[in-house]
């Protein structure tokens, strides 16, 4: 208080310096020029100030004595100050009080001189901001600038002012080398990069990184970012052999090649898995489910088959005849019944049937399905699909009956897409004109009427594969359901 009783006694020889006041910690501190001191009062007002490194909204704040906890003398404008005094003691000795968040926490400074040297000269001067409050680096917010702080531009040469513009950002001059444009490939020479990398590998020999075995031992501690962590293996495109090949070879979307294989292999097969216990309804079931999977897709999938869509519920006509084939379309024909799929069902009405046809019967007329036994009794508007069970591999002279003739008939005239479920080898005429055809476990040669040909996984085991003589590796990936294609 008496250093500031003795201020206030020099009030002529302080003004236009800049001070640093602060009024305790709810008032906090404040930093202008002093622009008038009244003795009578015991005020000073200060012009242009800033608020804890903030600039004030008003152009001039007034303090009394009362408030005031120390004041500081920052830089002395009066050349008539008289420097011995005890209040520009205490300005010398005592630290320099910067904006707020400003990296130069604390500057100490010798003598008010040396103070106007040292922090004064690295600020710019802009008319109506004070010396000294200026921030070295651009990191106050555009809301806290002053009227005449802009943000420089690169072009700066137009408006002649890019000496002032780059003091403000950055505190220094500008550097005349900024004119000279930068020699990438001078530089980039400098660097042997050669040089680097035998360096490290040599420093990684000495470390013991890389082992001395013999080269298919030797694995690197450190791998590339272009090197795999995992080590690779040559992809082998054929994984699936069989002892007689086929007259046809099929591949899958991503080059597996799949064989096709005989009538009497197939049989084999299918043979020696049922005495490992994939029986005959647990085939039906596999081969259903698959079936209408793929029936589904091509009805429209997720597109179609949702809770509000069910005013336009599909129809699917579905023609078997009495054999394994038929009693694997009625299977299809009950999935794609709980569907919610319209599924029509055509079966001749016979004496005798197979009792894998009678079981699958009896389980679909518990869908809700309609079963009919006359080609009359069949939509005459085109329906959405046609899944085609009345071929057999065995029984050809099914193919000379009426019922047969008359339901191929009414499917190439329906103008619906066909799907053939495991039709028989292309020796075989077909009469039913197919869009996709589906085969199980290895796909049997088809004729060019069997359209698009799809395999399904019905779940054979390897080691039955193996046990007919076929070197087995699964090309289905996480699918049951995959596309083939003609080698």
């Amino acid at each position: 208080m008496r250093d500031l009783i003795m201020f206030l006694d020099m009030a002529a020889d302080w003004l236009g310096s800049l001070v640093s006041i602060n009024c305790g910690p709810t008032l906090g501190v404040y930093q202008g020029e002093v622009s008038s001191v009244d003795q009578s009062s015991q005020t000073i007002s200060l012009r242009q100030p800033f608020h804890n490194g903030v600039k004030c909204p008003v152009p001039e704040v007034t303090f009394s004595a009362i408030d005031i906890k120390e004041l500081k003398i920052l830089d002395i404008r009066n050349g008539s100050a008289r420097t011995g005094s005890s209040a520009s003691t205490k300005a010398s000795s005592a630290p320099v009080v910067v904006p707020k968040g400003d990296p130069r926490s604390e500057e100490k400074v010798n003598s008010p001189q040396h103070c106007s040297k040292s922090y004064g000269e690295r600020h710019l001067d802009v008319p109506g901001q004070p010396k000294g409050f200026r921030r070295r680096h651009n990191s106050w917010s555009s809301s806290s600038r002053g009227a005449n702080q802009v943000t420089p531009k690169k072009n700066g040469v137009k408006n002649g002012q890019l000496k002032h513009r780059d003091d403000e950002c950055f505190g220094d001059g500008v550097d005349d080398g900024l004119d000279t444009d930068f020699d990438f490939e001078g530089n980039l020479a400098l660097f042997d990069k050669a040089a680097v990398f035998s360096e490290i590998d040599i420093s990684e020999r000495r470390n013991g990184a890389r082992s001395r075995g013999t080269p298919q031992e030797q694995t690197p501690s450190r791998y590339r970012h272009d090197e795999n962590i995992l080590e690779a293996k040559p992809i082998v495109y054929r994984q699936i052999t069989v002892p007689q090949p086929g007259a046809k070879e099929y591949c899958t979307d991503s080059g597996l090649v799949v064989p096709s294989i005989s009538y009497e292999l197939h049989k084999r097969l299918l043979s020696v898995a049922e005495r490992h216990g994939l029986s005959l309804d647990r085939r039906l079931e596999m081969t259903g489910v698959c079936a209408s999977q793929m029936a589904l897709t091509l009805l429209g999938g997720p597109n179609r088959f949702t809770p509000k869509n069910l005013h336009q519920r599909p129809t699917v006509a579905l023609l078997c005849g009495p054999h394994v084939q038929g009693a694997q379309g009625i299977s299809c024909g009950r999935h794609l019944a709980n569907h919610e799929v319209e599924v029509i069902l055509f079966l001749p009405n016979f004496v005798k049937m197979l009792d894998s046809v009678t079981s699958e019967l009896t389980l679909f007329n518990k869908t809700g399905g309609k079963q009919v036994s006359s080609i009359r009794d069949l939509p005459d508007t085109p329906v959405d699909l046609i899944i085609n069970c009345l071929d057999c591999h065995e029984n050809t002279f099914l193919m000379d009956q009426p019922w047969y003739r008359a339901a191929a008939d009414w499917a190439n005239q329906n103008r619906a897409p066909v799907l053939s479920l495991d039709p028989p080898v292309s020796g075989q005429v077909q009469a039913v004109e197919a869009k996709w055809s589906l085969s199980l476990c290895l796909p049997l040669p088809l004729a060019e009427g069997a359209g698009r040909v799809y395999l399904c996984d019905i779940g054979i085991p390897r080691q039955v594969f193996q046990e007919v003589g076929i070197k087995y590796h699964s090309p289905f990936g996480c699918k049951f359901v995959i596309p083939l294609h003609s080698a």
